[in-house]
């Protein structure tokens, strides 16, 4: 295994998956924790055959549930004995008009979110204090937690949400020497999530279906989309005892569209 371990969340598919990978090749042992454990166990087989050794397993967790994550946390606790940084993956985006916005979708974004945003710091953060690790919690954010979102009010609810949680936790452990940081991602357009908007993002803007990634790539100041390897090389760096001096923040991967 290797000297430092990675707990993250929604870490069976896109770019979860892909943090997971750069994180074990990084030196990082890697817990992969997903709502679908098939997938995280998939993941972290191809990571451990990639690596050539054991550094990544898999887990079942649904971050909304409590239990769930008190069970993830001490299994993880039981097989790594440690934990120095949580990546908190998960997420989930429904479009609509505010007058067609089901109650259901919102509260399930508020969910998946921000409350298991909050379950799995409160957990993890109580094994970097036991061990005395001055580790590092970051929130996979979006620009749409700083500027609001048209027909995705359940989304950027609560991604406005993670930026408080994520001061809130600062503070909290700040003596512990453990810091906390959301990345306000721009739009990945080529991920699933963005993907299986398109055809709503089309109707709201009125545009054919083929035309809306240029159209977003348009209000990029550096005219393109959000890639995984952008995440990943800012992770890296807040996960690092280089950024030991930093916490609190809520940092922008935008490519210019969000200056604040």
């Amino acid at each position: 295994m290797g000297n430092k371990v990675a707990v993250i969340i929604g870490g069976g598919q896109t770019l979860g998956a892909f943090l997971s990978s750069g994180l074990a090749e990084n030196g990082y042992a890697v817990a992969i924790a997903d709502l679908n454990q098939a997938n995280a166990e998939k993941i972290a087989q191809e990571i451990n055959l990639k690596m050539s050794c054991n550094v990544a397993r898999g887990f079942y967790v649904d971050a909304t549930d409590e239990q769930s994550v008190i069970k993830l946390a001490n299994t993880v606790d039981t097989v790594f004995g440690r934990v120095d940084l949580l990546v908190y993956s998960a997420g989930i985006a429904k479009a609509a008009p505010i007058t067609e916005f089901k109650a259901q979708d919102f509260d399930l974004s508020l969910q998946v979110n921000l409350v298991g945003y909050f379950l799995c710091a409160r957990e993890f953060s109580k094994l970097m204090i036991r061990e005395g690790i001055a580790g590092r919690i970051i929130q996979i954010n979006s620009k749409s937690g700083k500027v609001g979102s048209k027909h995705n009010t359940g989304y950027s609810a609560a991604k406005f949400g993670g930026v408080g949680l994520t001061q809130s936790l600062a503070l909290d452990l700040a003596e512990y020497g453990i810091t906390v940081h959301s990345l306000m991602l721009g739009n990945l357009l080529k991920s699933p999530m963005f993907q299986s908007l398109i055809p709503q993002y089309a109707e709201k803007l009125g545009i054919p279906a083929e035309k809306v990634e240029q159209t977003y790539i348009d209000k990029v100041p550096l005219k393109r989309g959000c890639e995984y390897q952008d995440v990943l090389n800012v992770l890296l760096f807040y996960a690092s005892e280089k950024a030991e001096y930093c916490t609190g923040q809520s940092i922008n991967i935008t490519g210019g569209q969000v200056m604040f």
